[in-house]
């Protein structure tokens, strides 16, 4: 029988980088040669066999097959790996929020023949960052100078975790000391901060910020940095800077994404200028910027404010014709705005139509509708929907069930008030204060034979 051909360390690479289940390519990694007989020399590994099936593994989070491989390339004393395999180590570390590991491998990169540079430093502290862990973030910086000199991105996730903790004073001290050390902030750090500020709602200062990245340091905003800017004065009300900073990435021939454009469209709804907001929608289309489900949401919830259900059905219609699926969210805020205006049996009909329209009802299309019919004194109804609330594992709120219950209790409806109350102490979905007032309007009535009834409900 022919031997066969044993796998080289350049075929291994090929065969790590085709293989798109990562459990298979640590199997192949960890016997490369299965049917080698007899067994020959160690199989030399090379380094790139080594980054390829980290990276497989560490997408996948098999972070204890990615530890066996570090470990072995540890103890591969041939070898001399490149600081990116540890950065790349440390960044899966961060995604998944493990951020001890992160660490630990970062202290343990000169037992790999590794020396750490800034670029391991930044990989730390943005693995850091992801967990939130600000206080060892200030313990990594403080110490680094024994390893490198903080670069852009060094200060860039510094400022931004001081603008994730609201910390803005110190984000601007950080900006400060990097231009005092020759560090020459950059688009992301501009961004950074200007995004700081409109989460702050201080938006004059990230005008100004913005005006002297572009006069004193010749740097142009991002999409991302307009976006942000147009989102903080929409928050605020100012739409007129708001459209203006659109504007001015129009002519700047930035493309306006159709989140921005969902933003605007909402800020003008809320401020009563559904006109504007109309033609900021038509002019989406002129630039090329298909509208998705958040778009059409943002106008439904605004003709809904407007109360303007016909335009709301329009745009639910209309989603459809052009290919874009209405999601629950988008039946949830039509549902909810009919209910507010005791249009019940309309919601109802919506809400039936969801199936039919490939949309299950979640528990807030059933909240809502429940609530509606509650507020509207539709009893009857309001009681079907709870019931096929509970079976399918869904409740309404607690203040909801009280008003249901205190609602029947004034109608005086007994029949009902009892089919009701033995659905909810089934779903274990109704508390003492509820049950306390359902037996004083009992006791009131002196009905006794309905006491005993709800004394057997209340047993369950």
């Amino acid at each position: 029988m022919k031997t066969p051909k044993p796998i080289s360390p350049f075929r291994l690479s090929s065969l790590l980088r085709s293989e798109k289940d990562p459990t298979l390519a640590f199997n192949i990694f960890k016997n490369p040669n299965p049917d080698l007989k007899p067994p020959g020399k160690p199989f030399r590994y090379s380094p790139l066999s080594y980054d390829l099936i980290i990276t497989k593994l560490g997408r996948a989070r098999m972070f204890d097959e990615m530890e066996q491989v570090l470990h072995q390339l540890k103890n591969d004393a041939r070898l001399a790996p490149e600081e990116i395999i540890f950065c790349n180590a440390m960044k899966f570390y961060g995604r998944a929020c493990l951020h001890e590991r992160a660490r630990q491998l970062f202290e343990e990169m000169p037992e790999y023949r590794c020396q750490r540079t800034v670029k391991s430093v930044n990989s730390l502290l943005n693995a850091l960052l992801l967990s939130e862990k600000f206080d060892e973030m200030k313990q990594v910086f403080f110490g680094m100078e024994k390893y490198a000199r903080p670069d852009a991105c060094t200060y860039n996730i510094l400022i931004r975790a001081c603008c994730l903790s609201g910390c803005l004073d110190d984000a601007s001290n950080l900006f400060d000391e990097m231009q005092r050390k020759g560090v020459k902030p950059n688009a992301v750090t501009f961004g950074t901060l200007i995004q700081g500020l409109c989460m702050e709602m201080k938006v004059k200062e990230a005008f100004k910020l913005k005006a002297d990245m572009v006069r004193l340091h010749g740097l142009c905003p991002s999409p991302c940095t307009y976006s942000m800017m147009i989102k903080g004065l929409c928050r605020i009300g100012e739409l007129s800077l708001a459209i203006r900073l659109k504007e001015e990435m129009v002519g700047n021939k930035m493309k306006v994404d159709s989140s921005t454009y969902s933003t605007l469209i909402s800020g003008l709804f809320n401020v009563g200028r559904q006109d504007k907001a109309l033609g900021i929608f038509e002019e989406m289309a002129l630039n090329e910027c298909k509208p998705g489900t958040v778009t059409y949401n943002a106008m439904i919830n605004g003709f809904c404010k407007v109360k303007d259900f016909e335009a709301a059905y329009r745009v639910l219609e209309d989603m459809a014709k052009k290919q874009c699926k209405p999601d629950v969210i988008s039946y949830n805020i039509l549902i909810g705005g009919l209910c507010k205006e005791g249009k019940w049996s309309e919601a109802n009909d919506l809400f039936e139509d969801m199936p039919r329209q490939g949309c299950k009802p979640d528990v807030v299309s059933y909240r809502l509708l429940f609530d509606g019919l509650c507020g509207g004194l539709q009893f009857k109804e309001a009681a079907f929907i709870m019931d096929e609330m509970i079976f399918k594992g869904y409740v309404p709120h607690c203040a909801s069930i009280h008003k249901f219950v205190s609602g029947l209790c004034q109608k005086a409806d007994m029949k009902l008030l009892l089919m009701v109350l033995n659905s909810l102490a089934k779903a274990n979905a109704i508390d003492q204060d509820a049950w306390l007032m359902v037996i004083s309007k009992v006791c009131q009535e002196d009905k006794l034979s309905i006491s005993s009834e709800i004394l057997d409900a209340l047993m369950l």
